[in-house]
C-alpha cells in the first residue's frame, strides 16, 4: 500500500492534468489517440506523475504530464524521442536492466506489458491530444482596423511646414516657432530668459550630471560674444561626462541591473561591459539606429577586428541582463517568461508600445493582436538568451550558473597552470564525496552546537572549492566573456499559447513584426536565422512612424522636463497624445536626416531660446497652462539621485572622474545572493566606500547603493524613460544625518579653513562650490552669524563612522579640491572616523551641510 501523501500527490497530479480544456473534436488519428487514452495515459498518472508533474517540484527537471515537457526533457535531455523508442530514456530508464536507476525509484515499476505498449505509443509517433484552439484566435478584431485608421502614433510622419509667429524677432529656430506660434494661438507670452549664471549651470546638469564650476561660470559669463553659449555646448558634448550622463539615461530604458533579481537573486558579473558600451556609444555618437541594431543583433552584425566583435557581443547584453525567476520549475515556463520580458524591452525602448500585454490575449487598448506577440516571440525562441543562467527550484551553489550560456570574448587570457588546477580539481572532488556521503544522513540532518545541520559545512566547503575550480579554469568566470544573445542551434517559428500558458500550445504564428502601422520596404526574415537583424532593421527604418519619434520625445523630456508625449514609454491609446504632434514629426525628421545623431539633437535643442527661458511664473500663466506644457517658460527639475550624490563629492573635491578598471559584482561568484549574507554586505561596503562617478556603482537588483536610495533611483525591473522626481521628508533627513553627507561636508569645511582668507570669502567659495552662484549680503550675514553661535555652543558629539578606500590609496593632494584616488583592485575597504577636531570645523561643517540640505541644492531652475 502506498502512503497516503504519495497517493494524494497522484490524485492531485491527476487532477491538475483532467482540468485542461477539452481537447480538439477531430484528431489526427484516433485509433492512436484512444490507444494513448487507455493504455498511456493511465500509466504514466500511475507510475509517474507524483515525481514529474505540474502539481510537484519535477525531479531532474523533467515533466511527463505535457508532452513538450517530454520532448524538451529534463537535466538530461528529451526523455522521448517520436517514433523511436529504443532512444527513449523514458522506455530505457524503465528497463528492469537499469538496476539502480529504474524508474520509478520507489518501486511500482512497469511491466513488461506496459513496457511495450510505451514502446509501441512512441514508435508510432507519441501522439498526444491537441489542445482545442479558441475561435477568436487569429481573427483581427472589427475595432483594431479602425484604431490603425485613426491613432496619431500608426501615421506615416508627416513633413509639417513651420509656422510663422507674430513676433518674428523671438524664435532662434524652427522649433522656437513651433512653441511660439502655439502660445500665441493661447493668448500667451514666454517669460524672460534665464541668467547666465543659471543657464551654464542648467546644461552643464543637463549634458553631463554634474555642476559647473566657479571658473568655467566666470568663463561664460565674461564672454561677451553671440557663440558663447554655444561653445559651452560644444564643450560639454566633447566631454567624457557626457557619456556617463546620457549612458545612464540609456541604462534606465535598458532596465539595467547586475543580477536576476526576483526569488534567487544570481550576480550578472559582467554586466558592467555593457554599461561601459552604452557609455562609450554615447560620447562616440553612435548614431541611434545603429545603437539600437547593435543591441538587438549585434553578434549577427560584421566586425572588421576582434576588438569590434567583441564590442558588438556585448551590446546584445541589452537583452540579456532582464530579470530571470531563475526558481522557476519548468524549462519552458522559464524560456517563455525570459522571452516577454525581452518583447517588452524591446517594444517599450524603440516604439513606446505594451505589446507583451498581448501574451495571453489580445491587446485590449491597442491593434496588437496575439498572434502578433508571437509572430515576435519566435524570433526570441529562436534565440539563446546567453545571461550564464539557468532555472532549477531550491538549488544552491552553482546550480543555477551555465557557463555555455555566456558568450564567449576574442581573448581567452592567460593560460591555465595545469597543477595548479590538477590539486584543485582533486580537492574538489573530495570534497564532493565527503559531502554526498553524509548528505541527507541522520548525521547529518542532525544540528550542531551552532544550530546548523553537521553536513552544512561539508555543502560549504564543496561549493567553495567548486567555485574556485571554476574561477581557475572557466574562460568566462575568469572574465572573458559577456552576457548577451546567439541564434539558437534552432531557429523556427513558435506556437501561440493559449492564454499565454508556456504548455499550452495552439497554431504556429510564422515569425514577422508588428501590424498596428506599415513600414514600407520592411525586411522579410530569412528562414535560417534567428529573425533579429531583420527586426533591427525594421524597428529602425526610416519608414516606421514611431522609432524615431519615440526617441526624439525621450531626449525632448530630459531637456524640457517633460515629453511632447508626456507618457514616455507608451505612445499606444491608453497614453497621452503629443502637446506639438508637428514638432514632434518635425523633431523625428530632422533626427534621421541628421544621421540619428543624438549629439546634434540634443545641440539643436538647447540652442533653442525655448530652452534658455528662465524658470519664473505669473499668475496668468499658471492659471492658462499649470503644466507648463506649451513651455512658457522653463521647467524647473529636482536633481536625480546620482546627481545629488556626485554633486556633494564634487562639491568637497573628492570626486574621482576616471572610470573604475574593475567593479564589485565582477568579483561575485555566480551563487545566490541573499540580502544580510556576506557578498551583499561586502558589494554595500564598496559602493559606500566608492568616490566614482554614481553611474559605476554595483547595481545588483534589491540591493539599492545606500547614498542614492532616499532619492527616486530607477526601478531595475522595467523601461523606464521617466523617472519619478518626489519631494519627501526622508530626503531632508538623508542630508541631515547621513554619515556620507556629513563627511563631505567635513572635507569641504577643512579645505575652506585652510586657505588663507577670510570668512566672508570662505562663505563665497561654499556657496559657489554647492550651490553655484554667489551668495547676497543678507546670506553671508546670516551664514558668519550661525558660525558665530555654533561654534560658542558646540559640544563634541560621539564619533560617525564611514567606509572609505584604503589609506594607501589616497593621495596626499594639498587643498582646497583636489579629489581622492581611491580603490579600483577590489580590496576590503578602512573605516574613516568623522569628526570635527574642534569649534571652528564643527560649525563650518554644519554650515557646509547646511547648504547640501537645502532645497536649491536639489532644485535646478
Amino acid at each position: 500500500m502506498r502512503p497516503v501523501r504519495f497517493r494524494i500527490a497522484i490524485f492531485v497530479a491527476f487532477l491538475a492534468f483532467a482540468s485542461v480544456p477539452a481537447f480538439a473534436a477531430e484528431s489526427p488519428d484516433d485509433a492512436k489517440l484512444a490507444f494513448f487514452e487507455k493504455k498511456i495515459r493511465p500509466m504514466l498518472v500511475g507510475h509517474c506523475f507524483a515525481c514529474h508533474s505540474a502539481a510537484t517540484k519535477p525531479e531532474g527537471g523533467l515533466r511527463v504530464d505535457d508532452i513538450n515537457g517530454l520532448l524538451s526533457g529534463g537535466n538530461t535531455g528529451p526523455a522521448v524521442v517520436p517514433g523511436k523508442a529504443a532512444k527513449s530514456p523514458l522506455v530505457g530508464r524503465s528497463l528492469a536492466s537499469q538496476v539502480k536507476r529504474r524508474m520509478p525509484l520507489e518501486g511500482n515499476h512497469l511491466t513488461d506489458e506496459q513496457i511495450a505498449d510505451l514502446s509501441k505509443w512512441i514508435d508510432d509517433g507519441a501522439t498526444w491530444p491537441a489542445l482545442k484552439v479558441p475561435a477568436s484566435v487569429g481573427r483581427v478584431r472589427p475595432e483594431y482596423e479602425t484604431l490603425k485608421g485613426n491613432h496619431w502614433a500608426w501615421q506615416s510622419l508627416s513633413t509639417p511646414k513651420t509656422p510663422t509667429p507674430k513676433n518674428a524677432d523671438w524664435a532662434r529656430s524652427d522649433v522656437d516657432r513651433w512653441i511660439l506660434a502655439r502660445l500665441e494661438a493661447e493668448n500667451l507670452a514666454p517669460v524672460a530668459d534665464a541668467d547666465r549664471v543659471s543657464l551654464v549651470r542648467r546644461v552643464t546638469f543637463d549634458l553631463t550630471g554634474l555642476p559647473a564650476s566657479p571658473a568655467e561660470v566666470d568663463a561664460f559669463i565674461a564672454d561677451a560674444s553671440p557663440g558663447a553659449f554655444a561653445a559651452v555646448v560644444d564643450r560639454l558634448l566633447a566631454s567624457k561626462a557626457f557619456g556617463e550622463r546620457w549612458g545612464r539615461h540609456w541604462l534606465d530604458v535598458a532596465r539595467y541591473g547586475e543580477s536576476t533579481g526576483p526569488s534567487r537573486n544570481i550576480p550578472y558579473p559582467h554586466a558592467w561591459k555593457y554599461r561601459d558600451y552604452a557609455i562609450d556609444a554615447f560620447n562616440a555618437d553612435v548614431p541611434f539606429d545603429r545603437f539600437l541594431s547593435e543591441q538587438i543583433a549585434g553578434d549577427l552584425l560584421p566586425g572588421d577586428t576582434p576588438a569590434e566583435k567583441d564590442r558588438l557581443r556585448t551590446a546584445t547584453g541589452f537583452l540579456a541582463l532582464g530579470v530571470k525567476d531563475v526558481n522557476q520549475r519548468f524549462k519552458v515556463r522559464f524560456a517563455m517568461d525570459n522571452v516577454d520580458e525581452q518583447i517588452d524591452v524591446v517594444t517599450r525602448s524603440a516604439l513606446g508600445l505594451t505589446a507583451s500585454c498581448a501574451r495571453c490575449h489580445d491587446h485590449k487598448f491597442d491593434p496588437i493582436p496575439q498572434t502578433d506577440y508571437y509572430a515576435l516571440a519566435g524570433i526570441f525562441t529562436s534565440t539563446d538568451n546567453a545571461a550564464g543562467v539557468r532555472n532549477k527550484m531550491g538549488g544552491g551553489g552553482l546550480d543555477y550558473y551555465d557557463p555555455s550560456m555566456l558568450l564567449p570574448l576574442s581573448t581567452a587570457g592567460p593560460p591555465v597552470d595545469p597543477k595548479k588546477a590538477a590539486a584543485l580539481g582533486a580537492d574538489l572532488k573530495v570534497a564532493k564525496a565527503a559531502w554526498d556521503k553524509i548528505r541527507g544522513t541522520p548525521e547529518g540532518v542532525k544540528n550542531a552546537a551552532n544550530g546548523q545541520p553537521t553536513q552544512r559545512p561539508f555543502r560549504l566547503n564543496y561549493e567553495r572549492l567548486q567555485s574556485d575550480y571554476n574561477a581557475l579554469t572557466d574562460p568566462a568566470a575568469r572574465g572573458h566573456a559577456v552576457h548577451g544573445v546567439r541564434d539558437a542551434k534552432v531557429v523556427a517559428d513558435t506556437e501561440l499559447r493559449i492564454r499565454g500558458e508556456a504548455e499550452k500550445l495552439g497554431p504556429v504564428v510564422p515569425r514577422g513584426f508588428l501590424t498596428a502601422f506599415k513600414v514600407e520596404g520592411a525586411p522579410k526574415i530569412d528562414a535560417k536565422g534567428s529573425g533579429r537583424l531583420e527586426l533591427a532593421r525594421w524597428l529602425t527604418s526610416a519608414n516606421n512612424p514611431l522609432t524615431a519619434r519615440v526617441y526624439a520625445n525621450r531626449v525632448w523630456a530630459h531637456l524640457f522636463g517633460r515629453g511632447l508625449v508626456s507618457t514616455v514609454d507608451n505612445f499606444g491609446v491608453s497614453g497621452d497624445v503629443p502637446t506639438h504632434p508637428e514638432l514632434l514629426d518635425y523633431l523625428a525628421l530632422q533626427l534621421v536626416r541628421e544621421g540619428w545623431s543624438t549629439k546634434r539633437l540634443i545641440r539643436s535643442l538647447v540652442l533653442t531660446r525655448a530652452y534658455q527661458l528662465g524658470t519664473t511664473a505669473t499668475a496668468v500663466h499658471r492659471q492658462t497652462d499649470p503644466a507648463n506644457k506649451l513651455v512658457w517658460r522653463h521647467t524647473s527639475r529636482r536633481l536625480d539621485a546620482e546627481e545629488i550624490r556626485d554633486t556633494v563629492l564634487w562639491s568637497a573635491g573628492r570626486l574621482d572622474a576616471t572610470r573604475p578598471t574593475a567593479t564589485p559584482t565582477q568579483l561575485l561568484r555566480m551563487i545566490e545572493i541573499r540580502d544580510n549574507g556576506p557578498e551583499a554586505k561586502t558589494v554595500n561596503e564598496k559602493a559606500d566606500a566608492s568616490r566614482f562617478r554614481s553611474v559605476y556603482l554595483p547595481l545588483l537588483r534589491g540591493l539599492t547603493p545606500h547614498d542614492l536610495e532616499a532619492f527616486d533611483p530607477v526601478e531595475q525591473t522595467l523601461v523606464t524613460g521617466s523617472r519619478d522626481a518626489t519631494n519627501v521628508p526622508g530626503q531632508a533627513l538623508f542630508l541631515l544625518n547621513s554619515g556620507f553627507v556629513r563627511r563631505q561636508s567635513l572635507v569641504l569645511a577643512e579645505r575652506l579653513l585652510a586657505q588663507q582668507i577670510s570668512d566672508r570669502s570662505r562663505i563665497e567659495a561654499g556657496y559657489r562650490r554647492v550651490l553655484g552662484r554667489v551668495p547676497s549680503e543678507s546670506e553671508v550675514e546670516r551664514a558668519l552669524a550661525f558660525v558665530s553661535a555654533y561654534s560658542t555652543e558646540w559640544v563634541a558629539p560621539k564619533p560617525i563612522a564611514v567606509a572609505v578606500a584604503p589609506a594607501s590609496k589616497k593621495a596626499d593632494a594639498p587643498p582646497p579640491f583636489d579629489p581622492d584616488q581611491v580603490d579600483q583592485t577590489g580590496e576590503a575597504v578602512a573605516v574613516e572616523v568623522v569628526r570635527p577636531k574642534d569649534a571652528t570645523h564643527a560649525a563650518w561643517q554644519a554650515w557646509v551641510q547646511a547648504l547640501f540640505a537645502s532645497a536649491e541644492f536639489r532644485y535646478l531652475r
